[in-house]
């Protein structure tokens, strides 16, 4: 070992040789004076092969310039030191192969010469632990990716299978309503129809029976009597079938419409003589002055249908000695009929449901009717662009009142 051998003693030697860190020692040339057994394993040399090779022998050579850099600012300022600190290091085999390395610079004197010692450690098997721990970081975070995408995606089915499992029990929750209504529909409908018809058809047999035993001329007034009780509980009848096949051509969407025009004071003496004949002891209906002027552009049977419904029911819910007024204004817009009656009223808290299917309030239950003519009236004058409502109090009367567009009527 030369001159540096001759300059340490025994205990420096057993030290420096039996250290588990490898060692080499280079003077300001860079040429290696002493390595340990620890060193010379770790780069593969014997002993004594080392000593006198530059210390580029141990450097693979892509990192020789900047090494050297290096190692020249290191000696003009030296100081202990870590290699590399923050830059991935590499040593290089006899048999020429490279590994990562960490490397501790120890600058001394001895004798007026300059050294450095490194102190070497091989660290292939912390790199490769640490690029294993790396892989595993990655690939755990890629399942984690994985997972999390996975899971987002079984939220997302789960939320939309709960979506669907809602819609499907609100729309078994509606139908199962539905058919609950329908099925109560049918029952009162059925009872309705029961009663409705029951009660004339009662009426006709009666009157029947009693015509075939007045058989003599003095009592041709009595037979006569019954003979009009006959035509009236019939044509009663046959009213009660035209609204039901009114409701089903509107629910088949086979209801048909005709627009003419005409005298409004022609359907009105309709209706009003019809009506005539219901009217009770001292029952009157006044008739608009103003009504003869006005030509109308509608369906003249909805218009006939509508105002029958509405002036049959005043004269059925007012009693006698009532006034039924009939009144008729020309709006910027619209042409406005009113039935108004001193009848019984409408209850405010059923008000809401007068234009339903079946619909009675609980004050005219008594009183024979079907419940089915204000929702016929509601719907053809809705699909005829005209509308229907009322104001009502009970024990007041009611006031109803259709408005027809004007672009289908005018004044003659």
């Amino acid at each position: 070992m030369g001159f540096f051998e001759e300059s340490i003693d025994e205990a420096f030697l057993i030290l420096f040789e039996g250290a588990s860190e490898g060692i080499v020692v280079v003077n300001s040339a860079q040429i290696i004076v002493a390595t340990n057994a620890s060193a010379r394993t770790i780069f593969g040399y014997e002993k004594r092969e080392l000593e006198g090779q530059h210390l580029h022998t141990l450097i693979p050579s892509s990192y020789h310039k900047e090494h050297h850099s290096h190692f020249h600012g290191f000696m003009n300022h030296s100081q202990k030191r870590e290699m590399g600190n923050g830059r991935d290091l590499f040593g290089l085999r006899k048999d020429g192969t490279q590994f990562p390395v960490e490397a501790g610079l120890n600058p001394f004197v001895l004798h007026n010469h300059r050294y450095v010692m490194s102190l070497v450690t091989d660290i292939t098997v912390r790199k490769e632990n640490e690029r294993q721990i790396a892989d595993l970081n990655d690939h755990l975070e890629e399942k984690i990716e994985e997972r999390t995408d996975s899971l987002n995606k079984a939220v997302e089915q789960l939320k939309k299978e709960v979506s669907l499992r809602i819609h499907a029990e609100n729309n078994t929750k509606e139908a199962l309503q539905k058919e609950k209504e329908l099925n109560e529909l049918k029952t009162k409908f059925l009872s309705l129809v029961s009663h409705e018809f029951k009660t004339p058809i009662s009426g006709i047999l009666t009157s029947a029976t009693l015509i075939g035993k007045y058989t003599t001329e003095e009592q041709q007034e009595k037979r006569e009597k019954h003979l009009n009780t006959i035509k009236s509980k019939v044509k009663y009848l046959n009213t009660i079938i035209d609204d039901f096949l009114s409701l089903e051509r509107l629910d088949t969407g086979k209801a048909i419409y005709k627009t003419t025009s005409f005298p409004l004071s022609k359907v009105l003496n309709e209706v009003v003589y019809d009506a005539n004949m219901h009217l009770k002891e001292g029952q009157n209906i006044q008739y608009p002055k103003n009504a003869e002027d006005i030509i109308i552009a509608f369906d003249e049977k909805i218009l006939e249908l509508s105002l029958s419904n509405l002036i049959h029911n005043a004269i059925k819910y007012s009693g006698e000695g009532s006034l039924v007024i009939i009144e008729v204004n020309e709006l910027p817009e619209h042409l406005e009929i009113k039935i108004k009656d001193q009848g019984i009223g409408i209850p405010q808290q059923e008000q809401h449901s007068i234009f339903d299917r079946y619909f009675r309030a609980e004050n005219v239950l008594l009183t024979p009717g079907t419940g089915i003519g204000l929702n016929i009236v509601q719907n053809h004058l809705r699909n005829l662009d005209a509308t229907i409502s009322f104001i009502s109090r009970a024990g007041k009367g009611s006031t109803f009142r259709i408005l027809i567009p004007v672009i289908n009527s005018s004044v003659s």
